[in-house]
């Protein structure tokens, strides 16, 4: 248990956005601290090494010439020389070799290999007048080779060669480490200070993004946040307020669509219920009265199931694209069914209904909901026409898509209502419609068939002159 518990405490904290800031800030400020300690030491012993070779190698330089002009060179002995060699080798705590012409040792400083030869690359490359200067830091040995030239003619004489420890440079810089070192503890901890802070000061406009999204739990603000420290918090404010509207929006509608839905199934309740009241209130009612009000009580109980058949209609349109039962179907077959059945209505106003099919369409949709769609938009072109008028319902396809258009000689429709027509429960003359029997769900659930199919829907109208609504589908169903 507690494995797990700092197992998430972990995952939490490396998901943490303050963390990850801190993590980041830290690695910026402590990398360049080490990369520096490696510049600043590997160049003070790069610098240290090569500044003693040449020291060592100009000094060199002065003795070869004293070589030449005393002929120690020749074997004649100076006692100046012999001292200036041995306090060379002692101050560097080295080892001199002079060599002549002939490849013979004749000094050593260490006094071990005089009157031997020794041929070697280094020594016969300072024959020919190259300066060698070598750094061995495996050994930690600095090798170099003078040549000994007549001053006059540039002969080179003899070979002076110096081997010299570097311990002393490799002492100076673990010394020179240290203190580096505790420089890197101390700044290691300012930059701790840093990162912990600049974490803390990065992280907290969303710490006000958070706090204001909490204290909205109870319900909806009054005011839009504004987090404009930075602009991504700008954006993302920008977005939530954007979404709080649209939840007021979904919100608003909700609470009018209850209010819309109670008062549209209780108006025939209370109908019914006044007219029941009437009959119980009156004895001995004559049986033409008795009928009349049966009658209407019939009708509102036609009208109260109507209601509900489009609630439950519109409930299933609001349904997942799962319920949807996609089949290839004949959509000049649909509509000519749905003619069928409304050629009865219009025949009543003497409206005529006529379809034009200009090729035959096949495509992928769900039947029902489909011809439940085509016929609210063919039936309220029948309703809201003018006695004698005409509906023409076309249908028409390309590549991609299917067309069917609905026009009509009606009533028409307001310009500032054709954008509420889709809107649940919305009339544009409640008491006409309340006449002809609408409940104000029918657009909507024609919209919400033909958005389950990827589609859209169009309408085109003008008061006093007629409708036209245009629906595009596509022939192949997109999931």
């Amino acid at each position: 248990m507690k494995k797990f518990l700092k197992n998430g405490f972990i995952l939490t904290l490396t998901k943490s956005l303050r963390f990850r800031f801190f993590i980041i800030v830290l690695l910026v400020g402590i990398l360049p601290i080490f990369a520096v300690e490696y510049g600043i030491l590997t160049n003070f012993e790069d610098q240290s090494i090569l500044q003693r070779g040449n020291l060592v190698q100009r000094q060199c330089m002065n003795i070869a010439e004293q070589l030449v002009d005393s002929g120690y060179i020749e074997k004649k002995g100076s006692e100046i020389i012999e001292n200036e060699l041995n306090q060379l080798a002692n101050l560097y705590d080295g080892r001199i070799v002079i060599v002549n012409s002939q490849f013979m040792i004749v000094k050593d400083t260490f006094g071990l290999d005089e009157n031997k030869t020794i041929i070697s690359e280094e020594v016969v490359k300072c024959f020919q007048g190259e300066d060698i200067l070598k750094v061995n830091k495996k050994s930690r040995f600095i090798e170099m080779a003078v040549p000994v030239k007549n001053p006059s003619t540039g002969e080179v004489k003899g070979v002076m060669i110096v081997s010299t420890p570097t311990e002393d440079v490799q002492e100076s810089r673990n010394a020179l480490s240290q203190q580096v070192f505790l420089l890197q503890v101390g700044m290691v901890f300012v930059i701790l200070g840093i990162a912990f802070y600049t974490s803390r000061m990065l992280v907290k406009p969303f710490e006000k993004v958070t706090k204001s999204l909490e204290e909205m739990t109870g319900g909806f603000a009054e005011q839009d946040i504004s987090i404009l420290d930075y602009k991504e918090t700008q954006l993302l404010s920008d977005a939530y307020n954007r979404m709080l509207k649209r939840m007021k929006t979904l919100d608003d509608s909700r609470q009018e669509f209850v209010s819309n839905v109670s008062h549209e199934l209780k108006t025939p309740i209370t109908s019914m219920k006044v007219l029941a009241d009437s009959l119980l209130m009156q004895e001995d009612v004559p049986v033409e009265l008795y009928k009349e009000f049966m009658s209407d009580i019939a009708e509102e109980i036609d009208r109260e199931n109507k209601i509900i058949n489009d609630l439950l209609s519109m409930v299933k349109m609001d349904r997942k694209s799962a319920d949807v039962n996609i089949q290839e179907t004949g959509i000049n077959e649909i509509l000519e069914r749905l003619l069928k059945r409304l050629r009865p209505i219009a025949a009543k106003r003497d409206i005529e209904l006529v379809l034009e099919s200009f090729k035959p369409v096949r495509a992928e949709v769900d039947e029902t909901k489909l011809a439940l769609a085509l016929s609210n938009l063919i039936e309220n072109a029948i309703k809201y026409n003018k006695e004698e008028g005409w509906v023409h319902v076309s249908l028409n396809s390309d590549h991609k898509y299917f067309y069917v258009k609905v026009e009509d000689s009606g009533i028409g429709i307001p310009q500032e209502a054709q954008e509420h027509i889709f809107e649940r429960f919305y009339r544009v003359d409640k008491s006409h419609s309340r006449e002809i029997g609408g409940t104000g769900l029918g657009l909507a659930i024609t919209r919400g068939a033909i958005l389950l199919h990827r589609g859209a829907i169009r309408v085109y109208s003008k008061e006093g002159e007629g409708t036209t609504f245009t629906v595009r589908i596509p022939l192949v169903h997109v999931e």
